[in-house]
């Protein structure tokens, strides 16, 4: 399912987004321009009072009791404090309050959720950034950017179709999958990334000369800046990334070391036919995921 390419004024809703940092205030930004009532929580009264001053939120608190008064709740925290936010919200939400959040991994998270709250709807926008703050939020961070809602057999039509409706309002492409499915899909395309980037920059951090270790810095560019930049993003979400998708993480890293083995010895036997037609493959391919 796809989405319209534009930010399109939709019904008033009031939403709630708990945690605003990155994703959560670029969230704010577009439901704000849409025209819905965004409530906002945060752990510190800093981020509260910032949050009001970028326009992020019709109103904010450190209260999650503010979220007795919303529609739909969507949890931006840290993966580890999804599920305990939910459990967190069981006596304050309304029993027709759809929760949803924005977290890279679902199976685990998705079956704790929603056997608290039944109308929970896991989704996983795949937008952002490389800071991870409230200050660096954007307007139309999600437009035409995927979104995958992962529903399970429990889950009510009714409940997606309004995380799919707000997702759409975004300008996001929107998909559906299971939770299995998304896990390892990512654990590919976006959690594999992360650790292969990290050890790119630790194969140049572990470099023994000096000299040729500055002057890799130096003559870095465009190319070097591409493959690194996963790399070097936030430390805590890609540490939860292999926490809580461990079992596809670790199969997608044994898939990349077999094809690492196979390019050092399609080199070290200097098999340059095959090693081009190994790079023209992997050329053709590169479109696909774009």
């Amino acid at each position: 399912m796809s989405s319209t390419d534009a930010l399109t004024p939709q019904p008033t809703r009031t939403v709630g987004i708990v945690g605003l940092g990155l994703i959560g205030g670029c969230l704010g930004l577009d439901l704000r321009r849409l025209g819905h009532w965004v409530y906002g929580v945060a752990r510190r009264p800093a981020t509260v009072a910032a949050a009001s001053e970028q326009g992020v939120v019709t109103q904010a608190t450190c209260n999650l009791s503010l979220m007795a008064e919303v529609d739909v709740v969507f949890i931006c925290t840290p993966m580890a404090t999804i599920v305990p936010t939910v459990r967190q919200l069981l006596e304050i939400v309304p029993a027709s309050t759809v929760v949803t959040d924005v977290g890279s991994v679902k199976g685990e998270i998705v079956a704790a959720a929603t056997a608290l709250w039944p109308n929970f709807v896991g989704g996983h926008p795949m937008a952002g950034k490389s800071e991870s703050g409230l200050a660096d939020s954007e307007l139309g961070v999600f437009r035409q950017s995927p979104n995958d809602v992962k529903p399970i057999e429990t889950t009510r039509s009714v409940d997606v179709e309004q995380v799919v409706a707000i997702a759409t309002q975004l300008g996001s492409q929107v998909y559906t999958a299971t939770p299995s499915a998304h896990d390892r899909a990512v654990a590919a395309i976006s959690h594999l990334p992360v650790m292969v980037s990290a050890s790119l920059l630790h194969t140049c951090l572990n470099e023994s000369d000096v000299q040729v270790k500055t002057l890799a810095q130096q003559l870095a560019s465009s190319g070097f800046c591409d493959t690194s930049r996963v790399g070097g993003g936030n430390p805590e979400l890609g540490t939860m990334m292999a926490q809580y998708n461990r079992p596809a993480l670790l199969e997608a890293l044994q898939q990349y070391r077999y094809q690492l083995d196979t390019l050092i010895e399609l080199i070290n036997t200097n098999q340059w036919d095959a090693l081009e037609q190994a790079l023209n493959i992997a050329q053709q391919e590169r479109p696909k995921y774009l």
